[in-house]
């Protein structure tokens, strides 16, 4: 338990932790950033877990010095991490992070407070983080060690990565293409939860590292495969093209072998609440929105639904048909097409120009008692989150998942 490894940490300690918390919010970004650079040029190996993009845009480094903050404000109640932690170790379990990982990341997290700090790093507070460190880690392999004892256990399930088989590629839209997955080996595999996701395993010509991406499964648990919805990075401005959609858009066919970790992720859709569910969508953040529809159309059959996507255009608006087909069926749910750039083609196959504001949201949502799950670019999250708060939906009614590092909306 969080509390029981807690009391390790004297009084003194907690105290020097705690007081090191404005500095962190100061200056955390910087030591974080120190802290991976020191670590991947002596550990050059941990490129293969770490992506290199997240570490070229400063996403991974911003992400962690917001969890290290977290963790030094909350030194006295590490409980009150809990959710970070499981949403870290969720991570963590896909990339199979393991506990000898541990001691190398706290040895160049201390060299990284000791270089951007200087002398005001004192021997009494690297010694306090060093001890606070063991105690934090402790709490996250505690919770990664029961993760992967659990997938032991489950029928199918796996650890590591295992070869799974390409046994169809279908073109969504311009940028996005579905590939449906099945065990190489012909062995059962369990169900994900809808919202999760799979890490793939990518050994790429030419590439020095092996790369490692995470995409959300956009089916419905319990079919005979898994389906991911991969979007190309094109190329923009001074951000380079994605190197492993690229990679799978050209280079996977049907019989094509892709390793894969077993689903994980805490963003699932909540199956024990029947009011009205309501799923919000920009670009390829539709992939666990669809999850989530396809999965409470079999096993909750009368809960109305209203599923709102934006995209550009119609050109790279995917699986339309597909909810076309649902809406036809199902009269329960209702959906919304919204496009901020249509072409001719698109015309009459959208129902809003522009972009999904407050007042527009506000009238179609059916009531804000209900569960609002969204996902989407960033931007595009904070504005609905800012739209559902102010329209007094309750924040435990408000669930939304970042694509790549957590980082936080709700500012």
């Amino acid at each position: 338990m969080v509390t029981k490894t807690t009391v390790e940490l004297d009084e003194r300690t907690k105290d020097i932790i705690k007081a090191t918390v404005p500095v962190l919010q100061e200056r955390g970004d910087e030591i974080t950033k120190r802290f991976y650079q020191f670590m991947l040029s002596e550990h050059p190996e941990l490129k293969n877990i770490f992506n290199q993009t997240n570490q070229r845009k400063g996403d991974q480094s911003h992400a962690l010095a917001n969890t290290v903050y977290a963790a030094a404000a909350n030194i006295d109640q590490l409980e009150n991490i809990m959710p970070v932690v499981t949403q870290v170790a969720h991570k963590h379990r896909s990339l199979n992070i393991k506990p000898h990982h541990y001691p190398i990341v706290g040895k160049y997290l201390l060299l990284g407070m000791k270089d951007v700090l200087g002398d005001a790093a004192t021997d009494e507070v690297i010694n306090a983080w060093e001890k606070a460190y063991g105690v934090i880690a402790d709490v996250f392999i505690d919770v990664e060690r029961k993760m992967y004892e659990e997938l032991e256990n489950t029928d199918g399930g796996w650890v590591d990565f295992r070869d799974f088989k390409v046994v169809k590629k279908v073109v969504e839209s311009d940028v996005i293409t579905s590939f449906y997955l099945d065990a190489a080996d012909g062995k059962p595999f369990p169900a994900h939860q809808a919202g999760q996701y799979i890490t793939v395993k990518a050994d790429i010509e030419g590439e020095p590292y092996t790369h490692l991406r995470q995409y959300t499964l956009s089916c419905a648990p319990g079919e005979r495969f898994y389906r991911i919805s991969v979007k190309r990075e094109d190329a923009i401005g001074d951000n380079p093209a994605g190197i492993v959609s690229n990679y799978l858009h050209a280079n996977l066919e049907e019989g094509s072998i892709l390793p894969i970790s077993a689903p994980s992720g805490d963003f699932i859709l909540d199956q024990k609440d029947d009011r009205p569910l309501v799923l919000i969508s920009g670009g390829v953040g539709l992939t666990p929105m669809m999850s989530m529809l396809e999965t409470v159309i079999k096993v909750q059959p009368e809960r109305e639904v209203l599923f709102i996507h934006a995209a550009q255009s119609g050109k790279v608006h995917a699986m339309k048909d597909r909810v076309k087909e649902i809406t036809k069926a199902h009269k329960q749910v209702k959906a919304y097409t919204i496009y901020d750039h249509p072409t001719l083609e698109d015309e009459g196959q959208y129902d809003k120009l522009g972009y999904i504001d407050q007042e527009w949201l506000e009238s179609v949502i059916p009531t804000s008692n209900a569960a609002f799950y969204f996902c989407g670019p960033k931007g595009f999250m904070r504005a609905m989150y800012q739209h559902l708060t102010n329209l007094d939906v309750a924040d435990e009614d408000i669930r939304y998942e970042v694509f790549g590092p957590a980082t936080a909306i709700t500012a």
